[in-house]
């Protein structure tokens, strides 16, 4: 893997839809990135943790690659689907590292999230690997990393829309199609996610 100034989109992508690519997009040019990874999580701890069910890794992979098929300088990684176990960002950042030591590596992530860096695992792993690439998220306006990590603002499109809305839009039988791209829709239709089909 090379790329001089690379980004790492993390998320459980279930499924992935046109918010996550528009900030994919935004973030690659705003930043001026070589390359884009949209990191798979293998198992979504947050989540899983408070119970809530979580499809495949296999099949949350499969609808990010189509999603990102033709989309030049955005990737789908399966990074942490190779680690067994919880995944953690300062783990897929130490890797990312290891691979290239001459990359810059830009950690994306929401407003709402920012404030919370310090108590990641390993928070100051991150914070030594990677520079945060901070996505203002509404009612987050104004939050920011903490004093003493490198961060730089990137603005994306606001787009209404979630993937756990979707999630309930298909099992109500409710139409997605302007929701996730259409070679994501085909795998939710072939493999019969989210309950049932219209």
């Amino acid at each position: 893997m090379t790329g001089r100034r690379l980004g790492i989109y993390g998320g459980t992508f279930d499924p992935v839809h046109i918010g996550h690519l528009a900030t994919a997009v935004s973030a690659r040019d705003e930043l001026s990135l070589d390359r884009l990874l949209l990191v798979v999580a293998h198992d979504p701890w947050q989540k899983t943790g408070a119970g809530e069910q979580v499809s495949s890794a296999e099949d949350r992979f499969a609808m990010v690659c189509a999603a990102v098929s033709d989309v030049s300088g955005v990737e789908a990684s399966d990074l942490e689907l190779r680690r067994q176990g919880p995944t953690y960002t300062a783990d897929t950042l130490r890797e990312l590292r290891d691979q290239d030591p001459e990359a810059e590596l830009f950690l994306i992530v929401g407003s709402d999230v920012a404030a919370g860096l310090p108590t990641w695992e390993r928070a100051d792993d991150v914070r030594r690997l990677a520079t945060i690439a901070v996505m203002t998220r509404p009612e987050h306006e104004g939050d920011t990393p903490p004093d003493g990590w490198h961060w730089v603002r990137v603005d994306v499109p606001q787009i209404e829309v979630s993937s756990t809305d979707i999630r309930a839009r298909r099992a109500a039988g409710k139409p997605i199609d302007s929701l996730v791209p259409h070679a994501v829709l085909r795998i939710i239709e072939e493999r019969r996610l989210y309950g049932s089909r219209r």
